[in-house]
This record gives C-alpha cells, structure tokens and sequence, in this order.
C-alpha cells in the first residue's frame, strides 16, 4: 500500500492508507474543476507521475490525486483519448466490485427518473434512458425506441463484459415491471418484449482504441404469461436465439409513428432530445396564423417536417444525405392523416447551398410565393472541439441570415444548434446579429433545450448542448 494525503474538518493534513491500484497525480487547475463539481481529467492536465505510481492499464481504475498527493475520487482511465480519466467517485481506492454496485445503484435511478419525467405511452415510447455524465455514469448512453434498447460504451472502462451484465440486468428488471404495469396493454399500442443491441460509435471507437462490440443481441425476449416477471429470457449466446433478436421496430414520439432500424441512422438513430421541441415548433407555427409553406433544413430522417405537416399546407425537408431522406419517407408512410392533409417533398441538397439557391431566386422575385411562412434550422453539431467554434458562428451565421430573408413577414424560425462549445449566449447574439444585417425585427417567443430525459447537470456545461430559438419575425 501507499501513503496519500487528504484534509479532515479543516485541521492539518492527515495519511491514509490506499489500496494498491494506479493513482494519476493531476494540476491544481484541473483538481479545482474536479471539486467545482466537473468530472473530467484532459490529458493535458495529468503532473508527472510520482516515481512509485503504478502504471495504469487502459480502462482501469484509479485513484485522481492532486499534486499535494491528495486524494479527489475514483476515476475509470483512457490510454487513449483526451479526457484521460473520468470521476465516477468521489472515494478514493474504489475497487471494481464497488463500481459496479454504485453503477447498478445510479442505473435505477437513471431509469426511476426516466418513469417520472418521460414514462412510455401510446403516445411516447422513446426516449433517453442514461445520459452519461448527466446521470453520473460516465461512458455510458442507453435509448430506447419502443421495446428496443440501443446502448454506447463509450470508453475503455465501460466497454467492459461486466459492465455489460449490470446493464442488461437492470434493464429486464425494469422493463418486467412495466409489462406487469400494463395488465393487457400490450396491444394497445405498446410492446411489451425487450431486445438490446450494443451500437459503438466509430469514430468514437477508434478515438478509443476499443475492442470490436458483440455482433449479436445482448439480450432479446419473449413475452410469457408463465414467467415470474412476464419476460422469457432468450440468452444472446444463443445463436438462434441472436439470429431471431429485432432489429427494426416502430416507436412514436408526440402521436406520430416513426421507423426505427437498429443497423442504420446516426449514433443511436433518431434525435429524441428534439421531442418537445417539435411539438412546440408545431403550436408556435399555427398560432401565428401562417400555414403555408414550410421548410426544414437538415431534416434528418423528418422529425420537425412530419411535426410541421400537421398544421402546414406544405413542407419541404431537406438533407444532404439520400439515406435520411429516404427514412423520412418512410416515416410519412407510417402517418397517411399527414399526407392526406399536406404536401410533403423532400430534397436532397447541400443546407448552404440550397438556402443561397432560394436566397438568389427570391431577390429576383417579386412575388410573395417565393418566402416561406416557416423555416426550421437544425444543423448537425459545427463545432466538435474549440478549435472550430469561431467557423461555426460564421456558419450559423449565414443560415439564419438567409433563412431570415426568405420568411414572410409574420412567418416563424425555429433555429438549432447542438454544438456545446457554442454557449447560448454565443448563438443568440448570431441570430440576433443576422437579424440586424437583414434589417427584420425579430421576437424571441421561446428559448428551449433538450428534452427532459436528457437533464442538464449545472457544473458540466458539456451537458447544455442543444439550443432552440423559435422566433417571430416581422
């Protein structure tokens, strides 16, 4: 064992003696952030290592010191990403058998939340069910689409065998207790069996260095009247077990039916951090009484347009990706009411270009019919490290310049950005800077974020991504 040091009750610094394991000594600018509430060690703030540190194994656990030797918590270490350790306690010497009970301990809790804030209904039956760092579990990200669970293990620590076991266990667990909940729901619309896939993220993967995930279902079920929690467990092992595992399924978020496809779409498929915020798009839109045109840049697989076709005469959704587009047709198809009601288009373009396109052609014109009653703005993240922040102001800038232009007085915009190193002060002041360039006046109704299955936690920014501006515009 060695030696560490730690305050007691403000008196002279007193010894305690550790556990043998790896211990990562770290600055004080870095201990500061860790105490302020923050979880994460960069790479850049690890000290030279005392001469008798033990050498740390990629996804083990160790003990964060600062450079009095004082101990901060227990954190799960990267050999190879820029955050090299992350807190996951604020004990020192966590074994790993502790880990994975607290991690048990915070995966209910993750998932009691999710029952009181987004409980599955006819109407929602996807949502998030373990957000991270928001819901103290590092490496960690589970949603889920009706009775498919989709997990990340982000990080060495996590993408473990073990850690994969306390997941799967918690899950059946929870979900036992709602097929018991629904008492002969099941075909009202909800499905009651429970298959989880793990889907690793690539470049997340190979930023990493993990090891290839299972290619088969973790876990897949059948509903059983005979079993005590209603759920037959079908082991993944099982080849055919894994062969018959889903991997498509439909879900529904608002009352409206989407696709699901477990072997395609972006990180874990739709953006379910969104959800009210189509909804409030939709009401923002038809209360200002203009319900004509529509346009969705960076429509993805539909989310806003379907919202948008609900009180719309006409919507345009579009993506640079022919994948997406086609999802989102498919998505249409699931809702006949929508089609039958409004005309729905897509276009696969380039969101810069095709905007500049309607920008040239409605200078040209004269005639109302060239502006769009409503724009919605949601780009995919611009700013992934803050190296590409100041090209991503300039980026959103020329959106919503162009998209402000080509609004009908009275018209709506409804503007996104899913970038955490843009603050929201930063994407604001944007907006409100494209608005003074176009000379239109325009009123902030609402200031919105992500949905509450994905809580924001006040000491790590990281966790207020998404921003979502819906505005008037005269």
């Amino acid at each position: 064992m060695r030696s560490s040091t730690v305050h007691a009750m403000g008196r002279k610094p007193v010894r305690l003696h550790l556990v043998q394991m790896s211990t990562l000594r770290i600055t004080r600018r870095a201990a500061d952030r860790l105490r302020s509430g923050h979880l994460w060690v960069y790479r850049t703030d690890l000290e030279p290592q005392p001469h008798d540190a033990i050498q740390s194994e990629p996804g083990s656990l160790v003990t964060i010191t600062d450079s009095r030797e004082i101990p901060l918590g227990t954190a799960l270490y990267s050999s190879a990403s820029q955050i090299a350790a992350r807190l996951i306690s604020r004990t020192p010497a966590l074994s790993r058998e502790q880990y994975l009970a607290d991690l048990r301990t915070r995966i209910d809790a993750a998932l009691e939340l999710r029952r009181q804030l987004a409980p599955a209904t006819i109407a929602n039956n996807a949502h998030r069910l373990i957000f991270s760092e928001a819901d103290n579990l590092p490496g960690i990200i589970a949603d889920r689409y009706n009775d498919l669970v989709l997990l990340q293990l982000l990080i060495q620590g996590t993408a473990q065998d073990d850690v994969r076991a306390v997941l799967v266990a918690a899950l059946r667990q929870a979900f036992a207790a709602e097929v018991q909940a629904l008492n002969g729901e099941v075909n009202g619309g909800l499905t009651a069996g429970l298959t989880i896939w793990e889907r690793p993220d690539p470049r997340i993967r190979e930023l990493e260095q993990l090891p290839p995930s299972p290619t088969g279902a973790l876990f897949t079920t059948t509903v059983d009247s005979i079993a005590p929690d209603g759920l037959s467990f079908r082991s993944a092992a099982d080849k055919s077990a894994s062969l018959a595992a889903p991997t498509t399924t439909t879900f529904a978020l608002n009352g409206l039916r989407f696709h699901y496809d477990a072997a395609s779409g972006q990180k874990t498929g739709a953006f379910l951090d969104q959800r009210l915020n189509y909804a409030a798009a939709a009401r923002a839109v038809e209360a200002s009484g203009r319900t004509g045109r529509a346009l969705d840049i960076c429509t993805y697989q539909g989310g806003f347009a379907l919202h948008l076709a609900q009180v719309c005469s006409q919507v345009t959704g579009v993506d640079a990706s022919r994948a997406a587009l086609e999802a989102a047709d498919r998505n249409l198809a699931l809702n006949p009411e929508l089609a039958a009601r409004c005309e729905v288009d897509w276009m696969e373009a380039d969101a810069f270009e095709y905007l500049r396109h309607l920008d040239d052609t409605a200078k040209k014109s004269s005639s109302p019919s060239a502006l769009f009653d409503a724009i919605v703005l949601d780009p995919p993240a611009f700013a992934k490290s803050k190296r590409a922040t100041e090209g991503a102001l300039r980026g959103y800038k020329e959106l919503n310049l162009r998209a402000l232009r080509l609004l009908a007085p009275g018209g709506t915009l409804i503007t996104n950005s899913c970038s955490h190193h843009v603050s929201l002060q930063d994407f604001t002041e944007v907006v409100a800077s494209a608005a003074a360039d176009t000379g239109r006046r325009v009123q902030l109704l609402e200031t919105r974020a992500a949905a509450p299955d994905h809580p924001e936690v006040l000491t790590l920014p990281e966790t207020r991504y998404l921003k979502c501006l819906i505005c008037r515009v005269d």
